[in-house]
């Protein structure tokens, strides 16, 4: 049995942390930290907390005995290292939400901590455990398409995610949530370019874009600023909070009213109007007039030391949301769509009349966990890691997942810099 303290009471945490109630005999939720007291109390109910296992802080937790053997930190991205660090010297395992780390330096900070207190750190890259991306990555270890030649993966945000999240919501703003588009959304995907490439290391990096839709200059000529107090197109826009979000309470609600998520007897037609009615509500705020300065599109290329060239696609403001990959290899391709859950795997024919020859391999996931089934797949792994069984293909050890975190700062730092990273290595270095 496995006892876990959350540290940080929001939608990640509380996701993973469902494997209690599945598996009781394995897993057990015993305390929680955050600073809002209807999130401790709400997360006492559904486990059953004692009082003496809430906590305000982690300054609070860390003045008690060691009290569990693991954490599941979902704090917001700038709190993930230093929040983990008094968690490790405590002696702690923990299970960190994505991403790593807001800097290079903050990220070495982290490895010299697990290092020092030889505890296990497992990163929520989610998607290494999807039954999609881990049966191409065995694939790929088992040679069925030889040599790898060329990575294509694409991320393609919904027009109401991207608004909701990177335009209005708290990722908005690069400089307020102290992260990029890229590190927010997209770290996932390079941390697949890098798990995919097996080891290789990189060697270059570059990269393109920008904001281009979501920005005063492109508002319609009659459009107001608070969409359910002065704007005439509040029926007829596609990103009107009365349509995107009253008319689809479901879909966005732990972003736009996430003190429902502790209090459901809030959770009301009225009550959801009136906070979307408040003046300063940025989920009201018209989209093309935020505060937000998060890129809509962005291309990255990595040239790895095996030879493969690998490139990424961020592109934001689609009508479906899904991602895509294309691996091509000296003896054969394997490609796919996510959403699909089944993949191609294509292999040279040179009989008369034929190029290739191709399989569909299906991977639907019966159940309905988050991120292709890839959520409690991980917590099962962080489970099997703390009572020292060996790593899975798809394990995301600290040691294993800094790659795809350091391409990210590295793309970033091409994309803004104007100007290609030669020396991979040598940028890690120096950053940090």
């Amino acid at each position: 049995m496995v006892e876990a303290i959350i540290v940080g009471a929001g939608h990640r945490s509380l996701c993973y942390a469902q494997y209690a109630h599945q598996h009781p005999e394995q897993f057990k939720i015993t305390g929680v930290v955050d600073p809002i007291p209807d999130r401790r109390a709400a997360v006492q109910r559904e486990f059953g907390l004692d009082d003496s296992m809430l906590f305000r802080d982690v300054d609070e937790l860390c003045t008690k005995p060691k009290l569990a053997d693991a954490i599941i930190n979902g704090t917001m991205d700038e709190l993930h290292v230093p929040t983990s660090l008094p968690l490790l010297e405590k002696g702690y395992h923990i299970l960190l939400e994505k991403p790593v780390a807001i800097s290079l330096k903050e990220l070495n900070q982290l490895r010299a901590a697990q290092e020092k207190a030889g505890k296990v750190v497992m990163i929520c890259h989610v998607l290494r455990y999807a039954p999609f991306y881990a049966e191409i990555k065995k694939r790929i270890l088992d040679g069925e398409i030889g040599r790898m030649i060329s990575l294509s993966t694409a991320e393609y945000v919904s027009y109401h995610h991207f608004a909701t999240c990177f335009v209005r919501g708290k990722w908005g703003n690069s400089v307020d949530c102290r992260t990029s588009m890229l590190m927010a959304k997209c770290c996932h995907d390079m941390d697949l370019v890098s798990w995919m490439t097996c080891g290789s290391k990189p060697v270059r990096v570059d990269s393109f874009g920008g904001l281009r839709w979501f920005c005063r200059e492109n508002a319609p000529a009659d459009s107001g600023n608070h969409c359910l107090r002065d704007c005439p197109l509040v029926d007829s826009c596609d990103f009107s909070s009365k349509r995107m979000y009253l008319d689809h309470p479901e879909r966005w609600a732990s972003y736009v009213w996430p003190e429902f998520d502790y209090r459901k007897e809030l959770n009301t037609p009225e009550n959801r109007l009136a906070k979307l009615m408040e003046p300063g509500n940025p989920h009201s705020c018209c989209v093309w007039k935020c505060n937000n300065d998060q890129v809509d599109r962005q291309s990255v290329i990595v040239d790895f030391e095996n030879g493969c060239v690998a490139t990424h696609q961020l592109i934001a403001d689609t009508c479906r949301a899904d991602r895509r990959i294309h691996i091509v290899g000296t003896e054969g391709e394997i490609e796919g769509f996510m959403s699909q859950e089944r993949f191609v795997l294509r292999k040279h024919d040179l009989r008369p009349g034929n190029d290739y020859t191709e399989e569909t391999i299906d991977v639907k996931v019966t159940n309905a966990e988050g991120h292709g089934g890839g959520d409690l797949r991980l917590v099962e792994d962080f489970i099997a890691r703390i009572n020292g069984e060996e790593p899975s293909i798809s394990s995301t050890d600290l040691c294993d997942s800094v790659i795809g975190n350091q391409l990210v700062f590295a793309a970033d730092a091409a994309m803004f810099g104007k100007k290609r990273i030669e020396n991979f290595d040598s940028f890690c270095e120096e950053q940090a």
